[in-house]
């Protein structure tokens, strides 16, 4: 959908140790999220793109992956070359068995 340029890596094969950004709006967010996960509406992030490390690995994942792949997009058209867009999202992040939960640490769920 978004062509070869985008970057990709499957929900069940984010490492543990990469920087996740999660680009969905507060409601999405306060439902559930990655608990490592940091939050930056897609929204915002031409103002707050200098959050974004780029001297690391970034995987950016929203509920489906759409938005996400389009964040990467912009990421890699403004110098992030190591981002990739997690396929499918929360939801497959959710079907993998990988945890999801709120700011309080407790289960949360995809919305």
């Amino acid at each position: 959908m978004f062509g070869p340029q985008v970057p990709t890596v499957p929900a069940s094969a984010v490492p543990d140790d990469v920087y996740l950004l999660d680009v969905r709006e507060d409601d999405e967010w306060a439902a559930g999220h990655a608990p490592a996960a940091h939050h930056l509406p897609m929204t915002e992030l031409p103002a707050r793109i200098a959050e974004v490390p780029d001297d690391r690995e970034v995987a950016v994942i929203c509920r489906s992956g759409g938005r996400s792949a389009q964040v990467v997009a912009y990421l890699m058209r403004n110098g992030w070359d190591q981002v990739r867009n997690v396929e499918g999202g929360m939801g497959d992040w959710a079907a993998a068995g990988r945890p999801v939960v709120t700011d309080d640490g407790q289960p949360g769920r995809v919305a």
